[in-house]
């Protein structure tokens, strides 16, 4: 079998038609079968070693099942199959990756418990490579706020460019990079940005670019609304399996883009302020305790 073959559209679709088949692809469900069992052994494996921290793994295990859960609905479920051919349902299968399934697994901090599953050896090997200069220099230029969100936002407008667009609609091999790019740049995106244990924090900088993303998301998302041309007319071909008409279609994957990914984002741009606040006041009200 060709590799085109292999990532072809058509495989996507498994037994079921188009307009309601469930995805059962190896190139999609053996990736994420693959990582649900390595993240439930090394849980496990960190659950015996835990001790006291014990409800924070547990908690960590929830919304990892919880990020784990969307991504599987978002490629395997029916949307991805009418995906191909409505393209509101396209747009849903894409914030669902990038604005529900990320930030629930990057809170999950899966990393520890995906090395737990390695053997020992291997665990051992994998920290010395993660350790390297060169690995880590190239880490902390990507893992800044602005270099995250800058290469976030450059998946998102290049992917919706027409010619691209629509490429990946027929080769699979560019359908499949494209959902990669989204998600990967996603979770770099959400990493950069929410708080986590053992970082210092810069609040003001995640709020900014939380902001600036829901904002950019936004006019894309108004542009597809209100143009009153069809941007990627292939996409379109099964409209009235939803009851609309190819350009109703387009509008309402605009209103998905713009309303509900952009609540998320200045959603979490509110919380993180609200957080923001809450510690500036601790820290002062700490100083002024202070002896002298």
């Amino acid at each position: 079998m060709s590799l085109e073959a292999f990532f072809s559209t058509s495989i996507c679709y498994g037994a079921g038609a188009p307009e309601a088949g469930w995805t059962l692809a190896f190139p999609i469900t053996l990736p994420l079968a693959v990582l649900a069992l390595i993240y439930a052994l090394g849980a496990s494996r960190l659950w015996r070693r835990s001790g006291r921290g014990r409800p924070e793994r547990l908690r960590q295990a929830l919304l990892f099942a919880a990020g784990w859960g969307v991504l599987t609905g978002a490629l395997v479920s029916p949307i991805h199959a009418l995906g191909e051919r409505v393209f509101s349902a396209h747009m849903i299968e894409h914030e669902l990756l990038m604005a529900v399934a990320a930030p629930l697994l990057v809170a999950a901090c899966p990393g520890a418990a995906l090395m737990w599953a390695l053997p020992a050896k291997l665990r051992r090997g994998t920290g010395k490579l993660t350790q390297g200069k060169v690995l880590q220099a190239l880490w902390a230029l990507a893992a800044r706020p602005l270099s995250a969100t800058v290469l976030h936002g450059i998946a998102i407008w290049t992917w919706h460019i027409p010619a691209l667009f629509e490429a990946a609609l027929q080769q699979g091999v560019l359908h499949y990079a494209q959902h990669a790019s989204f998600l990967g740049t996603a979770l770099l995106f959400w990493w950069a940005l929410l708080p986590r244990y053992g970082r210092r924090q810069t609040y003001g900088s995640s709020v900014m670019h939380l902001f600036f993303t829901s904002l950019h998301t936004g006019l894309l998302g108004v542009l597809l609304l209100l143009s009153p041309k069809l941007w990627y007319p292939a996409n379109a071909s099964g409209a009235a399996i939803w009851g609309l008409s190819p350009i109703e279609d387009q509008q309402l994957a605009g209103l998905v883009m713009w309303v509900p990914a952009g609540l998320i984002c200045g959603g979490a741009a509110l919380l993180l302020a609200g957080l923001w606040i809450s510690n500036s006041g601790t820290r002062e009200a700490t100083h002024a305790l202070r002896p002298g």
